[in-house]
């Protein structure tokens, strides 16, 4: 009797193929190629500073910051922070630091004292360019308290000695004894700007260009070091993925400071000489769909809250979507009944869907724009181009596809590694340069991906990727509180949210108000958990470990919440 053949199952394995090659340039050239090829079409419109800069004006100015940075004595491999919401003099950094060979260093404008300390220290950042303030935040005072040197060379204690600039949005920086981002703009010189001529020979695609901070489950935010390379084909492919030409207008209500808005949105567009559309500082679903109709935009992005908000807006009825097409909706699963009032109330019919993490500059996956309305709530998309992803199970071996493992990346957008964290890098990157997600996650045979959970810490808030320990940390730096436990609960608005259950020092008395008022000093205001509990003891295992399962159960419960990881 011969053997009987048996096949072997199909491996959860997936490669992006494409008919178009990487791009090999750094991102200063990808803005010189579109200022070449439309010198005076529009760039950026930035409506709330009622600016609009053609890719000729733009390029031009970057050169003169750049050249600026320059006579400051920023020497390239430096590091500058960004510290503002939206606007353009953003993008102009983004653009100018990629060109004087700068690492940005992207701060969220959420940040508080201690956030902002951390960041800075930690990369050493030598320059910090910032707004006056955003919201209920004075950046001015807050940096005035780590840093009163750049202030006031007599200053004696600092919290940052690395900072040697601080420039401010602002015109009224003179007022505070700091430079102006237009003076800066004019500090160049013919010698400053031979340098910065010959530096566009020397640099080089593989260069560090960025550093953004996501937060481990250490508790301390880690720097992903983002180079040229990832960014610029990253935002190529992803403008690919919604056929974005040069007659393009894409709404960007998102944040610059995060790789939605810096490369999704504003490389996606320089790499296709699309025009960018900031809507407002900060997300605002009014200003939105009135930038959406007045400018006559093609895509707008967003996380499902910010659809949800705009739909549920009462200016949406009367807003004409005629000219949009498409868009991306990413940082969380979007409800299906949402979906289909994107898809025909928005007229959006090629709205995608993607997936990614920031250490991967940061999509993997996208959906098509031709697949159908369930491929894009129930899957997150085929493998991008140029990328490999695979699924493993707690020993490193590829699943079959259909099976639940942890998600594996690998390419080109993989980033730099950690900032100065070589321990955290090898063991996100491991020896064959394939990135570990931390996402459960399926492949089907068709090479779409279904993320079905995630790292048990991380909670995922309107987009917003939270870690637990780090906000447990801070409570612990209370005298009053000796323990604490902080998980994900759901949400209807935001998907999920924090609560905190907290056992207080033995004697000790405080409210729960009175713990988020202080909490409120310390981190930014979508850390702050939603729900604060006072507990005598947690739910424990028999070898003592808290069961944050179990407490999330009972708080469900409590509040009567929709539970929709079983729903």
């Amino acid at each position: 009797m011969s053997a009987r053949n048996v096949l072997p199952p199909k491996l959860s394995y997936t490669s992006g193929i494409s008919s178009q090659p990487l791009l090999y340039k750094t991102v200063g050239a990808a803005l010189s190629d579109a200022a070449q090829m439309a010198p005076n079409k529009e760039a950026i419109v930035s409506v709330h500073q009622d600016i609009r800069m053609t890719y000729a004006d733009l390029d031009a100015l970057v050169s003169k910051v750049a050249s600026g940075l320059i006579a400051l004595g920023i020497k390239p491999g430096e590091r500058v922070g960004i510290w503002s919401p939206n606007c353009v003099e953003w993008a102009v950094t983004q653009y100018a630091t990629a060109r004087a060979g700068i690492i940005l260093v992207n701060i969220n404008p959420a940040y508080r004292p201690s956030e902002l300390e951390y960041v800075l220290n930690k990369v050493g950042c030598a320059g910090l360019i910032l707004a006056d303030r955003f919201k209920t935040s004075n950046y001015i005072e807050m940096l005035r308290e780590i840093a009163p040197h750049v202030f006031d060379a007599k200053a004696e204690h600092t919290k940052a000695p690395h900072l040697r600039h601080a420039i401010l949005l602002d015109d009224t920086a003179r007022n505070h004894g700091l430079m102006s981002f237009a003076e800066l703009s004019n500090l160049g010189t013919e010698d400053t700007d031979r340098v910065l001529g010959d530096l566009q020979l020397q640099l080089q695609p593989e260069d560090p260009i960025n550093i953004q901070f996501t937060s481990g489950t250490t508790g301390l935010p880690k720097g992903a070091t983002l180079t040229h390379h990832n960014i610029v084909n990253n935002g190529y492919f992803v403008g690919e993925g919604i056929g974005l030409t040069a007659a393009d207008r894409i709404c960007v209500p998102v944040p610059l400071y995060h790789c939605f808005g810096m490369v999704m949105g504003n490389i996606a567009a320089v790499t296709h000489a699309s025009v960018v559309v900031y809507p407002e500082a900060g997300f605002e679903p009014v200003a939105t769909l009135k930038a959406i109709e007045n400018e006559k935009c093609t895509a707008v992005y967003g996380v499902p809250t910010m659809f949800i908000a705009m739909l549920a807006s009462d200016a949406f009825a009367e807003c004409d979507f005629s000219s949009l097409r498409t868009g991306i909706m990413a940082g969380s699963p979007c409800p299906i009944d949402v979906m289909r009032r994107v898809l025909s109330e928005m007229e959006m019919p090629q709205v995608t869907i993607c997936y990614g993490m920031t250490e991967t500059s940061p999509v993997s996956f996208q959906s098509k724009m031709d697949d159908p309305i369930e491929k894009r709530v129930s899957t997150v998309g085929v493998i991008h181009p140029h990328l490999e992803a695979k699924i493993v199970d707690e020993n490193g071996r590829v699943l079959p596809c259909g099976e639940i493992g942890e998600l594996y990346t690998r390419g080109y957008s993989v980033m730099h590694g950690y900032w100065e964290d070589e321990q955290a890098t090898q063991k996100a990157i491991d020896a064959q340069g394939w990135m570990r997600t931390g996402d459960l996650a399926v492949i089907d045979i068709d090479g779409y991906a279904n993320i079905t959970g995630r790292s048990k810490d991380v909670v995922i808030r309107g987009g917003e990727n939270i870690y637990p320990r780090e906000i447990e940390e801070y409570l612990l730096g209370h005298p009053h509180i000796q323990d604490v436990q902080v998980f994900g609960v759901p949400d209807d608005k935001f998907g999920e949210v924090t609560c905190a259950w907290i056992v207080l020092s033995k004697g000790a008395s405080l409210s729960e108000d009175e713990i988020v008022l202080w909490l409120k000093s310390k981190i930014s205001h979508y850390k702050i958990p939603a729900y604060v509990r006072l507990v005598s003891e947690y739910p424990m295992t028999v070898t003592g470990k808290a069961q944050k399962f179990l407490m999330r159960d009972a708080m469900i419960k409590e509040l009567n919440l929709k539970d929709r990881a079983t729903a």
